[in-house]
């Protein structure tokens, strides 16, 4: 049988636990996940694409299942490249279904191969986005049960 490749596609500004629960139980299904930081030159980011790929590196670096790389273009021309046919997305509430199915069907109406694998998280990190953990961080609050402390160490930095 050959190896069960998905990806998982988002922006980590920055990678939160939720995205880490996210990861671990796709990790049951699939052999491998591909964490791909979509390059979006429109969007304005806290961490440039270097940093962020730096704190997934550092994260992830003894996880041989779990591989970091970036992405510009469709993301189904990226599956193509990468040996993949299935895409992990969290869910967290009911707003997140209507945008991610919307997604998911355009995706497949690209290419027929393609399937998305929606995860729900922990309740624990069902409320999680990295919006909110900047927001938080920005005002003073603490984030630590919430980011890896790679991430909480970068938001020092930056918020300095």
């Amino acid at each position: 049988m050959a190896n069960r490749i998905a990806v998982y596609p988002g922006s980590y500004d920055p990678l939160t636990k939720g995205h880490i629960d996210i990861i671990k139980r796709g990790l049951k299904m699939f052999d491998k996940i591909i964490v791909a930081v979509l390059k979006n030159p429109s969007k304005t980011y806290l961490f440039n694409i270097e940093e962020r790929l730096d704190m997934l590196n550092e994260i992830f670096k003894d996880h041989k299942e779990i591989e970091v790389d970036c992405f510009e273009g469709l993301l189904v021309d990226y599956l193509k490249k990468k040996g993949a046919t299935i895409i992990v997305r969290g869910l967290r509430a009911i707003s997140d279904f209507d945008i991610e199915f919307q997604m998911a069907l355009m995706n497949r109406n690209i290419d027929k191969e393609i399937e998305t694998v929606f995860l729900v998280p922990s309740v624990c990190y069902s409320f999680l986005s990295s919006r909110l953990v900047k927001e938080i961080y920005e005002l003073g609050g603490e984030i630590k049960s919430m980011v890896p402390s790679t991430v909480d160490k970068k938001l020092k930095e930056r918020f300095k």
